[in-house]
């Protein structure tokens, strides 16, 4: 039991609540773009599967289906589809791994961050020199 004569101290933290100011250190921001890829690899799951769907049905769908991505919004989507495949794929390699208890010290943990930027943009980079 606490004693009814003890002051409840209040805390007057400082709250920054603009989240662009705020300075996310490099593994809490790959964490994020791992939630971010998944989510939009999930919400375009749709259109690919009509995009397979177009091209499976017969010859004149297949080739309005190359139609579709010859465009180069199109491609653009596809190359945004590459990164966020390939992030979510390392980062979740990255995290099974810290889940295994590898890599948790900072030192680490900033490493195989870093190394999930840079294969991720090195993978889109290697896609979308083939993909134009």
């Amino acid at each position: 039991m606490s004693n009814p004569n003890q002051k409840i101290v209040k805390r007057n933290r400082p709250k920054n609540l603009n989240l662009f100011t705020i300075r996310l250190p490099m593994p809490a921001l790959v964490s994020i773009m791992h939630r971010v890829s998944g989510a939009f690899l999930f919400m375009l799951l749709p259109l690919l599967l009509w995009l397979l769907q177009l091209s499976l049905s017969s010859d004149a769908s297949f080739e309005q289906a190359q139609a579709v991505l010859h465009h180069p919004l199109a491609k653009l989507i596809c190359l945004s589809v590459t990164w966020a495949y390939a992030h979510h794929a390392c980062a979740g390699v990255r995290h099974l791994a810290l889940d295994a208890h590898y890599g948790l010290r900072l030192k680490y943990a900033r490493a195989t961050s870093r190394a999930v930027l840079v294969v991720s943009i090195l993978l889109t980079l290697w896609m979308g020199v083939w993909l134009w």
